[in-house]
């Protein structure tokens, strides 16, 4: 019989078993509450960081790469939607000492070769110095990946690039995984004001800014108001454009992982 790909779904000895026997442990990061707009759920990271983290263990598997899914992390460091109800956020410093705790309680029973797949954009920052700061003090494996750079072979699929929140990449994804309930019938009206995107525009490359959102105009600079919560457009999303921008992360997922732990 197979394993279950979960690691909640083990014995306590099949997972000292798995991680004596070097599986990779694969820790998804993504909110379980997070404003997403007037058309996506609350937990949009989190039900597609479950969702790439199981076809990454399955891709995994049948290279010939044991791998483990450690329970989803549901909360982190997201500043931008704290004016939005039910979104939730810790601190950038409770957020690290959150994933240093568990990496490092995962690392004590034995597992050595350890994958962050993280949904965010604001908890990339925080994961990698916490990383180079693991990096001087255990010899242990543990890497990174920031969904938002990989799969970008897709994007000919994509039809509108503005935006970056809720959009027509990321709901396409959702209707692919999760499509009864995405509220399509609620899609906000793209061309309203700040709803395209930042309404400054993007720097150039090797600038950044942080970002803000407010679904009221009169707090914060127009660069900050987003009265859905979302930008960009995605009333062009389908779950076959989904299904294409999945297949493409995974691809690349499952190329990082054989690059730094070696063919399966």
């Amino acid at each position: 019989m197979d394993l279950p790909l979960w690691l909640e779904d083990l014995t306590w000895i099949e997972a000292r078993n798995r991680f004596d026997a070097g599986d990779v442990l694969i820790l998804p990061i993504g909110a379980a509450a997070k404003e997403h707009g007037p058309h996506l759920p609350l937990r949009t990271d989190a039900t597609t960081a479950r969702a790439y983290a199981e076809r990454l263990a399955r891709r995994a598997r049948q290279a010939g790469m044991p791998t483990l899914i450690a329970p989803l992390v549901p909360f982190g460091y997201y500043p931008a939607f704290t004016r939005y109800a039910g979104s939730q956020h810790l601190s950038a410093a409770t957020f690290m000492a959150l994933l240093r705790e568990l990496l490092e309680g995962f690392v004590d029973q034995g597992a050595n070769r350890l994958l962050l797949l993280n949904t965010g954009v604001s908890t990339e920052a925080p994961i990698n110095t916490l990383l180079g700061e693991m990096h001087q003090t255990s010899s242990v494996r543990v890497i990174a990946a920031h969904l938002r750079f990989l799969g970008r072979d897709a994007d000919k699929w994509i039809e509108v690039r503005e935006g970056g929140h809720a959009d027509e990449r990321e709901t396409s994804v959702m209707l692919a995984i999760d499509g009864r309930n995405v509220r399509m019938d609620k899609l906000p009206d793209a061309t309203a004001n700040g709803e395209r995107g930042m309404a400054g525009g993007a720097l150039p490359a090797g600038f950044a800014r942080p970002v803000r959102l407010s679904p009221d105009a009169s707090v914060g600079d127009a660069d900050e108001f987003a009265p859905s919560g979302a930008t960009g457009d995605a009333s062009r999303a389908t779950a076959y454009k989904g299904e294409r921008v999945i297949d493409a992360v995974v691809d690349d997922l499952l190329a990082g992982l054989v690059k730094a732990f070696g063919s399966p």
